[in-house]
């Protein structure tokens, strides 16, 4: 089965990535498909009363409930949810809507906490039970915006932010997350579960956050668009952090447009959120205005060839593909100017350099008990600091130490400074210096570009030093004659890379319309379909009368997670099964 390319985005970035995307019917018994159904068409039918949000809600719980112990994708249900969608249902009858996506179901990651029945642990059984004193910023603009958020998505633990030898989508709290275009598929991470869920439609949407790639490179494995916003776009508030200086929240849609109206409902400023404050404007811009047709053209797009490294041998089919890209990209009424290479020494520190990690361990040290656990409401484990956290993990068995060792973190302890030192100022200044003046923004100015593309595998990095954003699209796919490769571990079948635009802060309308205008001319998601699909669509619970189903749904999905001995021996039976992997000559590459 061949694996797909997709077209990335970053806020200045637009980057191509390959993933892999199914072809369905538009409808099933007059209603849309929800493996491919848009906001627009779930507006129309909610708008015309062909189907309620508790039918929705309904229709996505029996999905995730088909999949879920094959993809281990969703660590809980919403128990309220039903209840959440007939208020919301309840609003409609009354001629209120809070927006476009009222009573409009979805995923979020399991790092954003919300006040509810729901847990939020970055994977770990070390904030199992924890409570916060209010919801996240995110989660309360969701429901602002009349969102039903349906459950939390199973993640790389600690957003990939713990172990030198885990892999990608595994939480000792939600089991081994695996990908939808082949069996024990490498679902990238650390935003997994929100790629495959919505990906397979168990949603309309996800929510995922990035520190390095962790929405890109997700979205680019489960044929997504992915947006990879500003740092302060959105409010990290109430959010597992790693690092404020890098990390920022996005949403994961089947469409550009899709996605755009999500970033709509959750972008502004925030008082519990500094880096929100320099937004330059009050109200955010129009991102779905921002979805034109012709909104390549006339826009100078640059490549920094330099920056694809000859030494991880770059994939044949993919530079075929980039290429193929251009000429599209071209066609749309793009210059493209070539050969547009960062510096010698900014090459050289991103191929290299330490500072990214410094940056990463002091601001984990300083802003996990800062911004996060400090804040409980209440801490069953009584974990307070990074120490703590450790101590947790290395004597809880379920958290699978020593097997999954806790490298990131004895190196983060063991640094000896956290993000008030000059130390780290020194690395941080350096990190703006090479992917600024010397890297990204530099590029743009002196070439007089609006956006650069690579290949998406090399694409995340800089972005990330200084926290500009990305978009990535559907663009191709690996011939079904490739050569299977697998993780480190043995347990996972890696996927291929993609290829990105790279811009300036503040930029995601510009990089949504360019990502738009590629999408329209090529619609490369409807070209391949998933291994596994769940059936349920809306034809099976309109009018059946299941409004109570949320609750046992979700207490079996909690029960069926928390047996880890069981997800450990499945894990290890699919480890074996070598000859019905997909492939991918991509090494393997953590994103956090």
């Amino acid at each position: 089965m061949p694996l797909r390319f997709s077209l990335t985005f970053l806020l200045c970035c637009l980057f191509l990535t390959l993933v892999l995307k199914p072809l369905f019917s538009s409808a099933l018994g007059g209603f849309p498909a929800l493996i491919e159904v848009t906001l627009e068409e779930l507006e129309t039918g909610l708008e015309a009363g062909e189907f309620t949000s508790v039918d929705l809600v309904n229709a996505y719980i029996a999905r995730i409930n088909e999949v879920n112990g094959t993809l281990n994708c969703v660590t809980e249900v919403n128990p309220d949810a039903i209840s959440i969608a007939a208020e919301l249902d309840a609003e409609r009858a009354n001629g209120t809507t809070r927006g476009p996506l009222h009573g409009v179901p979805i995923i979020i990651k399991n790092n954003i906490a919300t006040n509810d029945k729901m847990n939020n642990t970055a994977g770990s059984f070390a904030l199992y039970g924890a409570k916060v004193p209010r919801d996240s910023t995110l989660a309360s603009k969701l429901r602002a915006a009349g969102v039903v958020i349906l459950g939390k998505a199973n993640l790389s633990q600690w957003a990939n932010f713990r172990s030198d030898n885990s892999t990608n989508g595994w939480s000792a709290y939600g089991g081994q997350c695996y990908g939808v275009y082949y069996p024990g598929q490498d679902p990238s991470g650390s935003s997994s579960g929100s790629g495959v869920s919505s990906a397979i439609g168990l949603a309309f949407a996800t929510l995922g956050s990035e520190t390095d790639g962790s929405i890109l490179s997700p979205s680019e494995v489960s044929n997504l668009v992915g947006i990879k916003p500003t740092v302060g776009l959105t409010s990290r508030s109430l959010v597992i952090p790693i690092s404020q200086r890098q990390d920022t929240i996005g949403p994961m849609a089947r469409t550009v447009k899709d996605a755009a109206y999500v970033l709509q409902a959750i972008a502004g400023k925030d008082p519990h959120d500094n880096y929100t404050l320099a937004q330059p404007w009050d109200t955010p811009p129009d991102y779905v205005a921002a979805c034109n047709f012709s909104s390549l053209r006339g826009k100078r797009i640059g490549i920094p060839r330099n920056v694809i490294d000859p030494t991880q041998e770059p994939d044949d089919t993919v530079i075929v593909a980039f290429n193929a890209a251009i000429e599209t990209i071209k066609k749309a009424g793009a210059i493209i100017v070539d050969d547009t290479n960062i510096t010698a020494y900014a090459l050289a520190q991103y191929n290299n350099g330490s500072n990214e990690n410094i940056v990463l361990e002091a601001d984990f040290v300083s802003d996990l008990p800062g911004e996060y656990l400090s804040m409980l409401s209440y801490n069953p484990q009584n974990v307070h600091d990074l120490a703590d956290v450790e101590n947790f993990t290395h004597n809880f068995a379920q958290e699978d130490y020593p097997d999954r060792d806790t490298a990131v973190w004895d190196q983060s302890l063991a640094l000896g400074f956290n993000n008030t030192s000059p130390l780290f100022w020194a690395a941080y200044q350096n990190n703006l210096e090479v992917a600024g003046p010397q890297g990204i923004l530099g590029l743009l100015a002196n070439y007089s570009l609006d956006a650069l593309i690579l290949p998406t595998n090399f694409s995340p990095g800089l972005p990330a030093l200084i926290g500009t954003p990305v978009v990535t699209v559907p663009l191709g796919f690996y011939p079904a004659n490739e050569t299977v490769v697998r993780n480190m571990r043995g347990t996972l079948v890696e996927t291929g890379p993609n290829i990105p635009f790279i811009g300036a802060a503040w930029s995601e309308a510009s990089l949504i319309g360019y990502a738009y205008a590629y999408e329209q001319r090529t619609q490369t998601r409807n070209k391949v379909q998933p291994y596994i699909v769940p059936s349920t669509e809306l034809v099976d619970v309109v009018g059946k009368g299941n409004g109570n189903s949320s609750m046992p749904m979700g207490k079996r999905s909690l029960k069926s997670f928390r047996n880890y001995g069981s997800v450990r021996r499945y894990e290890m039976k699919r480890s074996v099964e070598s000859k019905r992997y997909f492939p991918s000559k991509v090494a393997l590459k953590y994103e956090r």
